[in-house]
């Protein structure tokens, strides 16, 4: 975990615009910012998440390979995405999903960024938690994300949107 750094925006500004020209066939609405790196003040670990709305997420199935071709692995996620990473596992550099606009991952991630953006009390609220998290599970990701989990809810919760049962 790193504190809040000005330069995570400008390195989003520079891979947004190469993934727009690689998903522009199937890309519908745009390349966004969203994870902890795209909250100002917010501390996090040094990964840009993006997620990109594309027409037809079986269609979007194609750039695949155009994105492998650019240094970005495929993995699942979780149905109705597609995620990529870049950088070896343990020093990824950033994250993509690639989803429907209006999906259950388009509104959640959208909607706990602009929360996060808006409540600065949330917000050291989340950050103060992410830090025990990371704390008490260096190695744990799936352990760090849980413990993240109720939270989320609760934030997903007031803008209306009930997050679905947790990925095993």
């Amino acid at each position: 975990m790193l504190p809040y750094d000005p330069h995570w925006p400008v390195r989003f500004e520079q891979e947004r615009a190469e993934l727009e020209r690689l998903l522009a066939p199937w890309l519908s609405a745009g390349v966004h910012h969203i994870g902890s790196t795209s909250v100002p003040g917010l501390a996090a670990k040094p990964v840009i998440d993006m997620i990109a709305g594309v027409e037809d997420l079986t269609a979007a199935e194609a750039a695949v390979p155009v994105l492998e071709g650019q240094s970005w692995v495929h993995a699942f996620h979780r149905p109705r995405a597609l995620w990529f990473r870049k950088g070896p596992a343990e020093q990824q550099t950033h994250a993509l999903h690639l989803t429907e606009p209006g999906s259950d991952l388009w509104q959640e991630r959208f909607a706990f960024r602009d929360a996060l953006r808006a409540d600065p009390e949330l917000r050291a609220e989340y950050q103060q938690l992410k830090q025990e998290l990371a704390a008490a599970h260096p190695d744990d990701g799936p352990a760090y994300t849980a413990g993240k989990r109720e939270l989320v809810a609760g934030v997903l919760a007031t803008a209306g949107i009930r997050l679905g049962p947790p990925r095993r």
